[in-house]
């Protein structure tokens, strides 16, 4: 799905890092939920919504994720900003469905609470070669209030 998209589609903010499922470069929303796309055959989701980091904007309006990334400085070199943005806005469904993580206080409880720590578990998968986790922890943190 990757290299469809960025080869055939022109759409490049999805990032090849290891392409190996490894680093979240990659990461976009497929019918809602975070997927790798280096992983993902493009031909078995024909048909699925997929969604990077082009898609969040709404009508030229960057998305409260792409937003708090900016203000709250959450990228250095930039090039792992798109795929842990759509991570993080993913991350976000997830913990607002009351799916629970590891570090979950609670795992039976309807409502999570989204703090730094649940942050940092929920977003392991994506890794940032320039250290800018504080910012990025930072950015989900206000987006999640």
């Amino acid at each position: 799905m990757l290299d469809a998209l960025r080869e055939r589609l022109g759409i490049t903010t999805a990032k090849k890092g290891c392409d190996h499922g490894q680093c979240g470069a990659c990461t976009v929303l497929l019918d809602g939920r975070r997927a790798l796309s280096c992983l993902a055959l493009a031909v078995a989701h024909q048909g699925s919504k997929i969604i990077t980091a082009n898609g969040l904007a709404n009508d030229g309006a960057l998305h409260p994720m792409q937003r708090a990334f900016v203000e709250h400085d959450g990228f250095q070199c930039g090039y792992c900003t798109p795929g842990q943005i759509v991570s993080a806005v993913g991350m976000l469904q997830e913990a607002a469905a009351g799916w629970p993580s590891v570090v979950s206080a609670d795992l039976n409880a309807e409502q999570i609470v989204v703090n730094d720590d649940e942050i940092r578990e929920r977003m392991s998968g994506n890794l940032c070669r320039c250290a800018a986790y504080v910012n990025i922890v930072r950015a989900i943190s206000e987006v999640a209030r």
